[in-house]
């Protein structure tokens, strides 16, 4: 494991489409928030998805953070060539019998989180599985069905404290950390990445806030040191949904200004500039970064 330093950052994109101009958005302030502190700035390809991963994305997303003069430490690393390091992870929780495999579709799952009543009725998983005898799982296994693996969590409370979102506390839910393919699951991979780094500062999406007690609560079965957390607010459509291709110039490849331009553009959407037309890279943004200046809302674009 890598040495922890209390602000060594990352930024880890899906390669799976161009990044938009939100997930740009946050490699700036993560990027800002590691160089402003002199630490570590690493990119990781979060690839563990088969279907939709392609070589080709990850090389138009690591040009557009170079685009935005986003610099990282070291080389690009792949979930895929991490395998070995998850199975280590799950092999661990097998011996702390903190997991247990789970039989059920998306759409059982599904039913029980809409039934008014129902132990899903809070919209975690409801247990259907953790039920199950000994007997019952050896002899479903045995019959070849298909089975995630998932954490048993026993309803534990989480707390933390954002740098930008302030106090958060959730019980866990039981929650998958390998999928039916026998992929790890993200909760998983990005838990035992972070640690394996040495990231001592997670900056990331607002949209995975509620991922966060899931992932200290597994750092901690892990042994492993829990980071910093601060989620970032969402850019959001004049809808306000999520910034997506249907509301228009999402990329950097769709806008017809200036690389520079965009930029500017962000960081006046972060409160880090107050003329768009005088920012010349994202180095000319670290002298005077300030988190606490940063949104707390999400944010539209304009």
């Amino acid at each position: 494991m890598a040495g922890l330093s209390p602000s060594d950052g990352r930024f880890a994109p899906s390669p799976t489409g161009p990044l938009h101009l939100g997930s740009l958005r946050t490699a700036l302030v993560a990027w800002l928030f590691a160089r402003g502190a002199g630490a570590r700035f690493l990119v990781r390809v979060e690839d563990l998805d088969p279907q939709r991963s392609r070589r080709a994305f990850e090389a138009g997303q690591l040009a557009d953070l170079r685009a935005l003069g986003l610099d990282w430490d070291g080389p690009v690393v792949r979930q895929s060539d991490r395998l070995g390091l998850y199975a280590d992870a799950l092999e661990t929780l097998e011996r702390l019998g903190r997991v247990y495999p789970c039989f059920c579709s998306r759409a059982e799952i599904r039913a029980a989180a809409s039934a008014p009543h129902g132990p899903g009725a809070g919209g975690g998983y409801p247990g259907t599985c953790l039920a199950l005898s000994d007997a019952e799982r050896a002899r479903r296994i045995a019959a070849g069905d298909r089975y995630a693996l998932r954490v048993r969590a026993d309803g534990e409370r989480m707390s933390f404290t954002d740098r930008l979102l302030g106090d958060r506390a959730a019980a866990v839910d039981d929650f998958v950390v390998r999928r039916a393919d026998g992929i790890a699951a993200y909760q998983l991979a990005v838990v035992v990445d972070d640690a394996a780094q040495g990231i001592g500062e997670v900056v990331r999406g607002a949209d995975l806030a509620d991922s966060t007690p899931r992932q200290i609560l597994l750092g901690r079965l892990l042994g492993l040191p829990v980071p910093r957390y601060a989620h970032v607010p969402l850019v959001v459509g004049a809808d306000g949904a999520r910034l997506a291709k249907r509301h228009g110039a999402a990329t950097l490849a769709d806008r017809s200004e200036p690389v520079a331009a965009t930029l500017a553009l962000l960081a006046h959407s972060l409160g880090l500039a107050s003329d768009r037309r005088r920012v010349a890279g994202a180095g000319d943004l670290l002298d005077d970064f300030d988190p606490a200046r940063l949104p707390r809302a999400p944010t539209v674009l304009a």
